[in-house]
């Protein structure tokens, strides 16, 4: 299981720290490569950011060497909670400066925040200093990140830029509460739209929807909440994060079960099945507006996620 980052000591933070190094730095090889054709000097000044991560692990390395000798355990992202996974570049058939620039700005953002909470953590003194100036040197990164929005402006890819607040919102809000919407929208389908077809009681439907969408809203509510205490990842206190997806998640589920309040059973369900199609429309907005996915592709999974879930549920209550 993975643990918190409270609970590593010196030499786990220092492990952990040579791996999250080697990794940027990768990642910023992995760039410079794929724009090494078309923006030379783009790729040059990625390059060169590939250089100094490797300066930054070598530092590490050397005084894990220092104080616990020779063998450095393997720790990576997902061994410790709380630290965001950065999306392998291979997988991105499409990568544009400005997707970069994003990309480096949170690197940076989470790069910071770790050698904070680092420093912060450890007694020795020689340490404590390697993580303020490393913390330093990643607050500088962000240079690179204006200058290639600057080019990214110049080209018309990007017509402003994005600030970190809009970032830290989508963190700490949008994220847990999409993750909730789409969780309730959803998981709930298949338990109501069986009891409406099993029973063709608008009442019988409306509680057995109204029972799955505040069960699925406390169990998400809890789970997001437990899976990350923010930290390093900067997404917030997690009871905030966990009322915003347990309520997001109960509104999504609510939202299609109210109409059978009515007593008029064919009246509930159509107007149930039309809120069902208004919130996957909600949900591939979002995922549109603020997780960068094209609006078409994000429609076509949701919905096509949520056609499965109701046909389910429609066969399991016919049966």
């Amino acid at each position: 299981m993975a643990k918190s980052f409270s609970e590593l000591n010196d030499q786990e933070i220092l492990a952990l720290a040579v791996s999250l190094e080697e990794e940027d730095g990768r990642i910023y090889g992995d760039f410079a490569e794929r724009f090494r054709d078309t923006y030379p000097s783009t790729a040059e000044t990625l390059s060169r950011m590939q250089k100094e991560e490797s300066g930054h692990r070598q530092m590490l390395i050397d005084a894990y060497r220092a104080r616990f000798g020779d063998h450095i355990p393997l720790i990576e992202r997902s061994d410790v909670k709380g630290i965001m996974r950065n999306k392998p570049v291979w997988l991105m058939r499409v990568l544009t400066i400005a997707q970069v620039r994003k990309q480096i700005g949170l690197m940076e953002l989470q790069s910071r925040r770790f050698y904070e909470a680092a420093a912060a953590r450890t007694t020795d003194a020689a340490t404590r200093k390697l993580f303020g100036d490393l913390a330093v040197a990643e607050a500088d990164h962000s240079e690179l990140a204006k200058w290639l929005e600057a080019k990214s402006i110049a080209s018309g890819a990007r017509a402003e830029e994005d600030k970190s607040q809009r970032r830290m919102f989508v963190l700490q809000v949008v994220q847990p509460g999409l993750a909730g919407l789409m969780d309730g929208s959803v998981s709930t389908l298949a338990p109501l739209f069986a009891a409406a077809f099993a029973t063709h009681s608008s009442r019988d439907a409306f509680l057995v929807g109204l029972a799955s969408s505040i069960g699925a809203g406390i169990s998400m509510g809890f789970a997001e909440a437990m899976s990350d205490d923010g930290v390093l990842s900067g997404r917030g206190r997690p009871l905030i994060r966990g009322i915003v997806c347990g309520l997001m998640t109960a509104a999504g589920g609510l939202g299609h079960t109210l109409p059978f309040m009515l007593s008029d059973f064919h009246a509930a369900f159509v107007i149930a099945v039309a809120v069902v199609v208004v919130e996957l429309i909600i949900i591939s907005w979002i995922r549109c507006h603020f997780m960068d996915t094209p609006f078409l592709a994000a429609a076509f999974q949701v919905i096509v996620g949520g056609l499965l879930v109701f046909f389910a549920g429609m066969l399991i209550g016919s049966s």
